[in-house]
């Protein structure tokens, strides 16, 4: 079957590949040791629970969420559909038996019906072409009882006072000092061209989102802000960066599958 959005999907797809070699170099992609890998690991654990768990871990990218995981003992098989993603995310997990990867759209995983005790993604959520169909299949593939834990944003305006002001001083910093000598983003261009063709390109909000998991089936839905692991990142950081952590309204959903 071929969707009515390939060719959107194809330009997303290439957008990351385009991406993968430098992704880890961008402020906020990789979980480096420290204040902001322990951030991560305790809202995981917080949601997750302490118990060795099978995992879906969707649009995994260069495998940093996957070690994460790993890393607070739970399996993981990692699905992206950017092959060179995926072979960075190989590569960091070579040799480790807990790890599996899989070349594979998110929104249509393809996995077996009740196989996961959770899913978990990392900034997947505001690029979906076709949100109810994804969660109805993340829906199928989770056990009953099986979790859903979400890191994503409204990244399409920054938010609020305090996101307008860091945007205004990110560009003052851009006409004083130059561009970063690794950009956040290299390809702003074809990302606000990708944006416009999404549904939630205008903003993905726990208010848009809630409603769209309670008609796939999820419960006990939970919003939780980014704002601990925020400042974990900002330990450090060079201003630039901290500054971007300031930009848009980030949120960490929990729900469940009933049963």
């Amino acid at each position: 079957m071929v969707s009515s959005n390939y060719a959107l999907k194809e330009e997303i797809r290439e957008y990351w590949t385009a991406r993968a070699a430098n992704f880890d170099a961008a402020f906020g992609h990789r979980m480096p040791p420290g204040p902001e890998r322990d951030a991560w690991q305790r809202e995981i654990a917080r949601h997750l629970g302490s118990a060795p768990l099978e995992v879906l871990e969707l649009a995994c990218g260069t495998g940093e969420v996957t070690g994460a995981l790993r890393r607070l003992g739970h399996r993981v098989t990692g699905l992206d559909f950017s092959e060179a993603m995926l072979s960075r995310a190989r590569a960091k997990h070579a040799g480790d038996t807990g790890t599996r990867f899989v070349l594979a759209d998110a929104e249509y995983t393809r996995e077996a019906t009740g196989r996961y005790d959770a899913i978990v993604c990392r900034h997947l959520v505001w690029t979906l072409t076709d949100p109810e169909a994804a969660l109805a299949d993340w829906f199928r593939v989770l056990r009953p009882g099986g979790h859903l834990l979400v890191f994503d944003g409204d990244f399409a305006a920054p938010y609020g006072a305090t996101g307008r002001l860091a945007q205004r001083l990110l560009r003052l910093l851009d006409r004083w000092q130059g561009s970063a000598a690794v950009p956040h983003n290299p390809d702003m261009d074809r990302h606000a061209a990708i944006m416009r063709e999404l549904p939630f390109g205008k903003g993905l909000t726990p208010e848009i989102l809630e409603p769209l998991l309670l008609r796939a089936g999820f419960a006990e839905l939970a919003f939780r802000s980014h704002a601990p692991i925020a400042r974990a990142q900002r330990r450090g950081a060079a201003l630039r960066d901290r500054l971007r952590t300031l930009l848009y309204r980030r949120f960490v959903l929990h729900a469940r599958k009933p049963g």
